[in-house]
């Protein structure tokens, strides 16, 4: 695993200086719902990026009811060795930059690589909308990978499992944080991909949209998010929403923007959870817990 890595958020300038750079991998995330897809890319992206839907490429999997797992080990090394990516690529996300939806999914395109133990990782700040905002050089010639040999084991330090989280739920441990809106939280509305509505058991709300400034194209100042992130305190953390994608914002947040140690992401969420009827749920406004 080479010890060499990179910024969390790296700007359009950082990475206009970096264009051409051996290994750098440039990895537009455009896809249907966020921000176009392939036909979006084809029609202007940024010179030698390569394109990945998040959807089609199977970024996320399908396990029973558990609807965006991480993808088995064997799936993650063909998808990235399609793409051309080898273990010491510096790889840069680029998220459209229209929206927190769009920004969550490249969160969790950047936790997957995490979770396969890439070290050499950014994402780009303001994604492609703050890149073409910018006046940067925009390409419309193709890229095509040459595909590559990515041997993957997943890293469990990033990703909390089903027994994890029963045990959080059930003895503490750490902090469940949930991302989902405020009506998801308190059950008064419940996603399709859930069979019951409300939460996990003694967790907190700090929804990941909050995090996301539709000027800036991506994040919040740093002042902002550590006041946003406040309440989940010091200590081990687990984020949780639906399906695992709105909870990859927070997990950046804390884990790649704010440094926080001991973080995990629970990719299972609310549509493994509440699969089994005997797993409880909270609904309503948060008592005091005291």
């Amino acid at each position: 695993m080479p010890t060499e890595t990179a910024p969390a958020l790296i700007s359009p300038d950082e990475l206009a200086e970096r264009l051409g750079v051996p290994g750098l991998v440039v990895l537009d995330i455009r896809s249907a719902g966020y921000g176009g897809g392939r036909q979006a890319f084809d029609a202007g992206h940024i010179p030698g990026a390569i394109h990945s839907d998040y959807v089609a490429d199977g970024w996320r999997q399908q396990k029973g009811a558990a609807a965006g797992l991480l993808p088995d080990p064997e799936r993650l090394s063909a998808l990235f060795g399609r793409l051309g990516i080898k273990p010491d690529s510096h790889v840069v996300i680029v998220p459209a930059g229209m929206s927190s939806g769009d920004f969550s999914v490249a969160a969790r395109i950047f936790w997957t690589f995490r979770a396969a133990g890439h070290r050499r990782l950014s994402m780009l700040d303001g994604g492609w909308e703050g890149w073409a905002s910018s006046g940067k050089p925009v390409s419309i010639e193709p890229t095509e990978p040459q595909p590559t040999t990515y041997p993957v084991t997943i890293h469990p330090s990033v990703r909390a499992t089903l027994a994890e989280v029963e045990r959080a739920v059930r003895e503490g441990g750490a902090l469940l944080v949930d991302a989902r809106g405020p009506k998801s939280f308190t059950g008064e509305e419940k996603s399709p991909q859930a069979a019951r509505p409300g939460r996990l058991p003694g967790s907190i709300n700090i929804e990941g949209a909050q995090a996301y400034d539709s000027a800036r194209h991506g994040l919040k100042e740093r002042a902002e998010l550590e006041g946003l992130f406040a309440p989940a305190g010091p200590g081990p953390v687990v984020t949780f929403c639906n399906t695992g994608q709105a909870a990859s914002t927070d997990w950046f947040v804390l884990a790649e923007v704010l440094g926080r140690r001991d973080v995990k992401l629970y990719d299972g969420s609310m549509s493994e959870w509440t699969a089994d009827p005997d797993r409880p749920v909270e609904t309503g406004p948060v008592l005091n817990r005291s």
